[in-house]
């Protein structure tokens, strides 16, 4: 028997049938950074093999001087049959659906096991957290084979070990500075739990993912002071996450926020620090109102949905008084300068009409807290609808020309071809590059809509996460979630979520980097003389740019900090 463990990258994607060819020795990071790297293992047959199980199982250890820095999984493939669209750019990793590397599982009890003629990785995360001093250290990964009462006496155990050195510098990244939201579905907790919406199990999971979002650099959260809008047929409904409970007696309206109040101290517990709340309109156009649940003199019903005019008189008298029950409720709990509100999501031209009386209505209740909208049509823009626009990053070049203030971007399923994204079948790099553009175009947050997105199109049925990683075909496998639902409530990472922090702590490290040698400096880095300029459709399609650029930053911060 031939065992074969080589380190790679945390970038590299590593696939049952394919060998990976580019290794990787070490890398350096911060003291407070979180880096990772993989170490990728296969067992090979060879003719005096006596043991014919079609795998075997192994234990894996790890010894270093930052053991307890270090965190081991296990990447798992899932099943992927929509890997990309008809309109193809060509860089992805497959074009034919088949099982993907995504889920970082935790290590079962019982072990591994390694297959004959398959790649397996361990996915091995560093994080410091200022526990350790600078310096260089060794990391060895070692993997034996498990005792087993049918193995030949005499066999030797171990199967093979791999060394990976990471430098922590002396330094400290920065303090994230870039607004990060991706959209949490807490319905969709509800269903996957088969728990009750406010019951003390869905709070007890909504709050493990408040807390690993956070941890990941997410640090906006939606809010649903009533059930959001968005990915619903029109006609239909999600079920109820209404945070702000409506009162209505004699024609008169209140107000109960303690499940708000609740949701918002539980979020900053968890180190969320911007808070988006849900849409006051429909998606695409802002037409009819969103669902709102109320207790009519003692009978709790819907009130308001798809048959509301959204701009209606019936449905403004409530904004007039429903809107400054949430901003008084920000306001006690101290985050409404860090409230963001939303209109409707992914507006066209033809509904700048309907648009502009909606957040005509909202404006003035809201005073000056931030008002922003996914919105990548620029004439739209330009008639000064909405302020702080949106654009998906394949649409994004008029509003960069423009230098419109404060400028976002977000992607999701129809940012496909040429542009980074998250797909399951895009290369890792697709994902991390990303930090580079925001970076150079000083984008000032980040929109996606999937944390955990479990339901078909429409949210017509919900999904199961770990067979239809294309919500039923309804997008490209990965779009809907990053996470996957894991035993006990806790939230399962996945290769994609880890790769997002990376990038994240490499605008940072630009960041640092700024703030030492100005930012000619780290834009000298990241577009050398002779280098054709980066935008969001052309940029390096390599994962060692994005690695070496990282290491010459780093090599410059060092030197700056002495």
């Amino acid at each position: 028997m031939k065992f074969i463990v080589k380190t790679v990258s945390a970038l590299e994607k590593v696939f049952l049938d394919e060998e990976p060819l580019r290794t990787a020795q070490g890398h350096s990071a911060m003291l407070n950074e979180c880096s990772s790297f993989q170490a990728a293992y296969t067992m090979l047959r060879e003719e005096s093999d006596v043991m014919r199980a079609a795998a075997l199982p192994i234990r894996v250890t790890v010894d270093s001087p930052i053991k307890d820095a270090i965190r081991v999984r296990r990447v798992e493939h899932v099943p992927v049959r929509t890997a990309h669209f008809s309109q193809y750019d060509g860089d992805y990793l497959r074009d034919a659906p088949g099982l993907f590397p995504d889920m970082l599982s935790e290590i079962p009890g019982n072990g591994l096991h390694v297959y004959e003629g398959q790649w397996d990785s361990l996915w091995i995360d560093i994080e410091p957290e200022g526990r350790f001093a600078s310096g260089v250290y060794l990391i060895r990964i070692s993997i034996d084979l498990e005792d087993m009462p049918y193995l030949p006496e005499g066999t030797d155990t171990h199967l093979g070990d791999a060394s990976y050195t990471v430098e922590l510098i002396n330094a400290c990244l920065p303090e994230q500075e870039l607004k990060h939201t991706k959209w949490f579905h807490s319905d969709c907790l509800a269903v996957q739990y088969h728990c009750e919406v406010f019951s003390d199990t869905w709070w007890d999971v909504v709050e493990k993912h408040m807390r690993l979002m956070a941890k990941r650099g997410i640090n906006m959260l939606l809010t649903p002071v009533h059930t959001p809008p968005l990915d619903t047929r029109v006609g239909g409904e999600r079920l109820t996450v209404q945070l702000v409970d409506v009162i209505e007696e004699n024609g008169e309206w209140s107000f109960d926020t303690e499940k708000l109040s609740k949701w918002i101290a539980l979020a900053k517990k968890a180190g969320i620090r911007y808070f988006e709340i849900a849409h006051f309109f429909t998606q695409w156009g802002a037409k009819y109102a969103p669902k709102i649940m109320a207790t009519v003199d003692g009978v709790y019903k819907k009130i308001f949905g798809w048959e509301t005019n959204g701009t209606g008189p019936e449905y403004t008298a409530f904004l007039n008084k429903y809107i400054p029950a949430i901003t008084d409720c920000l306001k006690k709990e101290g985050v409404l300068e860090n409230a963001v509100f939303h209109i409707s999501d992914e507006p066209h031209i033809d509904h700048l009409e309907g648009y502009t009386k909606a957040k005509n209505i909202v404006k003035p209740l809201v005073g000056d807290c931030m008002i922003i909208d996914a919105l990548s049509d620029f004439g739209f823009y330009q008639s000064g609808a909405l302020e702080r626009p949106v654009p998906a990053v394949n649409h994004i070049e008029p509003f960069l020309e423009a230098k419109v203030p404060g400028l976002w971007s977000y992607y999701c399923i129809g940012q496909h071809y040429k542009v980074p994204n998250i797909f399951i079948a895009m290369p890792s790099y697709r994902n991390r590059i990303y930090a580079e553009m925001l970076y150079k175009y000083d984008i000032d947050g980040i929109l996606q809509w999937g944390w955990n997105f479990y339901n078909a199109q429409y949210s017509d049925y919900p999904i199961n996460p770990f067979l239809h990683t294309d919500s039923d075909g309804f997008t490209l496998a990965g779009d809907a979630y990053q996470v996957y639902p894991g035993p006990d409530g806790e939230p399962v990472e996945s290769i994609r979520v880890m790769v997002t922090k990376h990038m994240l702590e490499d605008l940072r490290a630009f960041k640092l980097l700024e703030s030492l040698a100005g930012k000619e400096a780290v834009m000298a880095l990241i577009e050398p003389a002779g280098a054709e300029p980066i935008t969001f459709s052309d940029y390096p399609r390599n994962a060692e740019y994005i690695l070496k650029l990282r290491e010459k930053v780093n090599g410059e911060i060092k030197k700056y900090i002495g």
